[in-house]
């Protein structure tokens, strides 16, 4: 058993289950990528995508005063959106793309709270 395992590539059965191994191959991938490693992330792929979102959204609609609804909500759920895919990224350059959708979903929350935050004018 312990030959055949070698052979078909696969963990021990100390380390958390039997999946193939993956090897990353240099060159191979794409340089605008955020899997440099050359692995799938698809979880942490969708929170970059939805903190860059997010944070745009709330960036830009933070120009308009009549918008900080949108914008206050947009910036908080982007905040929380960009932590937790900073805690679970797995790349460098999904870090790179998280930290900029986080400033600008902070920049948008922080102007939409100075024009009237989550619930100015609608609970008072």
């Amino acid at each position: 058993m312990a030959q055949a395992t070698r052979r078909l590539g696969v963990r021990g059965p100390g380390v958390r289950g039997l999946y193939p191994r993956e090897k990353a191959v240099p060159g191979k991938h794409s340089p605008l990528t955020l899997n440099a490693d050359g692995r799938p992330h698809a979880v942490q792929n969708r929170f970059v995508a939805l903190t860059i979102t997010l944070g745009l959204v709330a960036f830009l609609s933070s120009f308009w005063a009549g918008l900080h609804l949108l914008s206050s909500w947009c910036g908080l759920a982007g905040i929380v959106t960009g932590i937790w895919g900073h805690m679970i990224s797995a790349t460098r350059p999904a870090r790179f793309v998280l930290i900029i959708g986080l400033g600008a979903a902070a920049v948008g929350f922080f102007i939409g709270m100075a024009h009237g935050g989550l619930f100015g004018g609608v609970l008072g």
